[in-house]
């Protein structure tokens, strides 16, 4: 959205300033931007991707193997956030290690997020750790990732967004480990847009040993009522195309650098937020999900 103003000129990049406000929204300046750590828990799926602290999640996950990257696109939406300090968001999660070891990840995609940008909208993100989210990485901002792009700002305003029965927009990321230097590149939509040092990590440095696409939610249980923010586009899964938000053509990428159809099991809590996977041979859908939900509703309290 920010091209509307301009764009940056050859050899500079775009970075979204921070306020003195952005930060006064966080619980604290070293907090600002950062994830709460969870150590102690040794499981990906028991903690990331577990109802932890209030998140919810609807995702496809790989079982455990050996992965060098990820290719998918991620339908656009622009879900309710009830709360400030509620977001909702879809990405991809690269991902070695465990929590008590030292879990590494790489996390990129769409959220929205109030308490962090001080408004609705619908922004890139990018997340790094390599310390099960202790002192390491944070959304956007902080050192590690090099940007080599200028024509996208990480945390910047995605626009337009899908809308019900109307024109559906897409996030298309790919993500991969160079075999010669090590590092993890990012595309977005067909460009480069820049990349982790592998020297960050640990786990990661190898390889990742599991992948997960689909959406994140926050539930602050304001009022001791479940949340109605929406994932996705706040639509349960049931309702398909150009109502129910979905990722389709989901591939990893193997030790060769060849993209592979991914195999994926899911993890969710039905009644306030759902998924349904499909494989097909159809070249545009591949392996796809669709994921979402309302939130609170009769059977989600």
């Amino acid at each position: 959205l920010w091209h509307s103003k301009g764009k940056c000129p050859k050899g500079t990049i775009p970075i979204r300033r921070t306020k003195k406000e952005d930060v006064l929204r966080a619980s604290s300046v070293d907090s600002y931007g950062k994830k709460k750590s969870f150590i102690g828990n040794s499981s990906l799926v028991d903690v990331e991707l577990g109802v932890t602290d209030g998140h919810e999640y609807a995702i496809a996950t790989t079982n455990d193997g050996q992965f060098y990257g990820s290719k998918s696109a991620l339908n656009l939406w622009n879900p309710h956030v009830q709360e400030s300090n509620e977001f909702s968001l879809t990405q991809t999660w690269i991902a070695s290690g465990t929590y008590d070891t030292g879990l590494n990840t790489i996390e990129a995609g769409w959220q929205v997020y109030p308490g962090m940008y001080g408004d609705t909208n619908t922004r890139l993100f990018i997340y790094w750790t390599s310390d099960s989210y202790q002192e390491t990485g944070c959304y956007n901002l902080c050192s590690g990732f090099v940007q080599t792009n200028n024509n996208y700002a990480i945390g910047g305003t995605l626009s337009p967004t899908s809308q019900t029965d109307g024109t559906q927009h897409e996030l298309a990321i790919l993500i991969w480990k160079d075999g010669r230097d090590g590092d993890w590149w990012m595309d977005i939509n067909g460009e480069l847009i820049g990349y982790w040092p592998s020297s960050l990590f640990t786990y990661l440095q190898d390889s990742a040993s599991s992948i997960q696409w689909g959406g994140e939610i926050v539930n602050k249980g304001s009022q001791g009522q479940h949340t109605t923010t929406q994932m996705g586009s706040g639509q349960f899964p049931k309702q398909w195309y150009r109502k129910a938000s979905y990722v389709r053509k989901i591939e990893t990428v193997d030790a060769s650098n060849t993209l592979r159809t991914a195999q994926v099991g899911t993890f969710t809590r039905k009644n306030c937020y759902d998924i349904l996977t499909r494989v097909t041979n159809d070249d545009y859908w591949g392996t796809h999900f669709f994921y979402g939900g309302p939130g609170r509703n009769i059977d989600c309290q």
